[in-house]
């Protein structure tokens, strides 16, 4: 790789991404501004994002940012032509613990899965980790905040 990403971001008008890179021959940091063609409010960000990290123009320089992250910056472009601002785009990609995901359309529930799954692959433990454990038993601190739910509790009725 003659390019490290080191950040990206978007511009609105024109749509474009925005990458901030350091070229390791000359060791200077550059910014390229790669404008998104045939874009619209009704888009598929994957396709688009995907379309952009295989441009022959853009590759060398796309080759160490992830398509995940192209796909959020294309959902903020998206966001942005549909009237959102860029604070309500950015709290759309935040994975809120307390948040109704009942109360989500369609698409912003696929956005936050997507969030899930990858949070859940960052995290996981396989076998091949050196910190491995098999069976791995955790004692959980018993406070005065602990919630009690009536399935918790020893029913002697049922002889169980």
């Amino acid at each position: 790789m003659e390019f490290v990403a080191k950040r990206c971001g978007v511009k609105f008008d024109p749509p474009s991404i925005i990458l901030v890179y350091e070229d390791r021959k000359t060791k200077k940091i550059r910014q390229r501004v790669m404008p998104v063609r045939n874009f619209s409010k009704f888009s598929d960000c994957s396709q688009a994002a995907e379309r952009l990290k295989n441009n022959a123009r853009h590759r060398a320089y796309l080759e160490g940012v992830p398509l995940r992250q192209l796909e959020r910056l294309h959902d903020v472009l998206r966001d942005h032509l549909r009237g959102r601002t860029l604070e309500e785009s950015l709290a759309s990609l935040r994975l809120d613990p307390d948040q109704d995901l009942n109360k989500l359309s369609d698409e912003e529930l696929a956005r936050k899965k997507a969030q899930m799954d990858e949070l859940f692959e960052r995290n996981r433990k396989r076998k091949e980790d050196p910190d491995f454990v098999y069976d791995l038993e955790v004692e959980f601190p018993k406070g005065d905040d602990q919630e009690t739910c009536s399935w918790d509790e020893d029913e002697s009725e049922d002889g169980f």
